[in-house]
């Protein structure tokens, strides 16, 4: 397994030293320069050995080995890493040193065993876990239906002028009957939120109970105590492409008195065959104003679309102004627009069934073979002018069967065991990256493989419609603006 290392200030290595290529194998490492990041000893050694491969190497020279008078170090190189990310998976890299080495010598696996291995699937959880979530569901339909019925009994009881009753089975039998519809409600409507852990109360007195979060206490306490001693703490975030569409932006470093967010979302639903079954799209313009020295003011708005939207300007705007110049104005040109406010101007829609106007096309096609089904699928980018940015392209798998086997693949990819989704990441698509596959095997049918989702971001809009000027309503003098432009997924799938 010897391999020859361009040692650059960029290099990765994972490094094996051993007493000979055929003898005990002591420590696996991931090392950049002069660096170790990451170790795992296989049999009891000094950590100064380890350190010591990175430095035996000069810079600019090539190495397929190096040896020591008890040690040799043998290298391999590896593209495409980053220090953060074997950082943050070292425990990760640990584990599948183990699976690959035991007490010294190399076991009899494959790259599709240790994933199994190291991810530690279980049938029995998964089945758990979907009962659970069944029973989760079917309690809040009878809590639903419960709470209707209450709230109907107190309805009837308000028209005839009688007392409310009062229901059994949810607390105290001298609840009445609206107190409890509430309670009921308010059970309800807290389930749909999101949950924010509350401050933990004091206790009034010495208790024996299992105290949820108390290991929370105990890590931070370890992560200081690491910090103390030197160690760079990487938080888990950190390196992590987000695959969600919907995250914030921050504002433009340069945003000026007179600021403009243009924004557009999609919805899209394709069959996997082929086909446009719907899609839609909503833009709006808001235009926010920090100083009031620049409140009557007017848009220049260039509408190059060419796809059929329908415009409409908010109710204050003077549309005949529009229609004819393509000017936003306010209807009464002596007052002034809202200051430090968002205020919605000019939005528009497009809902079409016509398969030319998907922005990004998807084709996914799995083929069943002896051992499952082969998957490839693949992406082209429809309009040339877009670039997407942090493209996830979510692929469901069968449960139970494992990670897949990646073939060949444009871009890279995240198995989520839990979710048991296959994430295709790609960081942009544009004209000079319009088209991409990816390979890979698995045991499942070809229904397993849908729907595919999408999620992409993009600041460049779908609709050609822009500000391209901004003007004093008064001498019809320019004013400097800025602009923000966000095209986003509100649900794109393939059916």
């Amino acid at each position: 397994m010897l391999s020859r290392l361009d040692n650059t200030s960029n290099s990765w290595a994972r490094v094996i030293p051993s007493a000979s290529a055929y003898q005990v194998l002591l420590a696996a490492a991931a090392a950049q320069s002069r660096k170790a990041i990451v170790s795992r000893q296989f049999v009891e050694m000094t950590r100064t050995r380890i350190e010591a491969f990175p430095k035996l190497m000069n810079t600019g020279k090539q190495h397929t080995f190096v040896e020591t008078e008890s040690v040799r170090y043998i290298p391999e190189y590896c593209r495409a890493l980053e220090e953060n990310e074997i950082s943050e998976h070292c425990f990760d890299l640990i584990f599948a040193f183990d699976e690959i080495v035991a007490l010294g010598y190399r076991e009899n696996v494959n790259l599709a065993q240790i994933r199994t291995f190291t991810e530690m699937d279980s049938h029995e959880e998964k089945v758990f876990r979907a009962v659970r979530e069944t029973q989760e569901r079917e309690a809040k339909a009878e809590m639903r239906r419960k709470a209707k019925e209450l709230q109907q009994a107190r309805r009837d009881a308000e028209r005839q002028g009688k007392k409310a009753p009062g229901f059994g089975g949810f607390g105290s039998s001298a609840v009445s009957g609206g107190s409890t519809a509430a309670m009921i409600t308010e059970t309800i409507i807290e389930t749909d939120k999101p949950k924010v852990a509350p401050a933990p109360a004091r206790p009034s007195g010495p208790s024996k109970a299992l105290k949820l979060g108390a290991k929370g206490k105990e890590v931070d306490n370890f992560v200081d105590k690491l910090k103390s001693e030197g160690e760079t703490i990487m938080s888990s975030n950190m390196g992590k492409r987000t695959s969600e569409a919907t995250k914030v932006h921050a504002a433009p470093i340069n945003m000026e008195s007179v600021h403009m967010k243009i924004e557009e979302k999609i919805t899209l639903t394709c069959g996997r065959d082929g086909g446009l079954q719907n899609m839609e799209l909503h833009g709006m313009i808001m235009l926010r104003i920090s100083d009031d020295k620049f409140g009557r003011i007017r848009l220049h708005v260039e509408n190059e679309d060419k796809k059929g939207v329908q415009l409409q300007t908010h109710p204050n705007v003077d549309k005949k102004l529009f229609t004819a110049e393509s000017l936003i104005g306010l209807k009464n040109p002596e007052k002034s627009f809202p200051v430090n406010s968002d205020v919605g101007v000019l939005k528009w829609r497009l809902q079409t069934t016509e398969e030319s106007f998907i922005p990004l096309t998807i084709n996914c096609w799995p083929s069943e073979s002896g051992n499952g089904c082969d998957v490839n699928i693949e992406y082209e980018l429809q309009e040339d002018n877009l670039e997407l940015n942090d493209v996830v392209i979510t692929i469901p798998l069968p449960s139970g069967v494992g990670a897949p086997v990646i073939g060949e693949i444009d871009g890279e990819y995240r198995h989520d065991s839990r979710r048991n989704t296959l994430e295709w990441c790609l960081p942009v698509i544009d004209a000079k990256n319009k088209s991409g596959s990816l390979e890979f095997s698995i045991a499942g049918q070809p229904n397993d493989f849908f729907p595919v989702q999408v999620s992409f971001i993009s600041k460049k809009n779908y609709c050609n419609i822009q500000v391209t000027k901004v003007t004093q309503v008064d001498g019809n003098s320019p004013v400097r603006f800025s602009t923000e432009t966000t095209f986003l997924v509100d649900k794109y799938e393939i059916l």
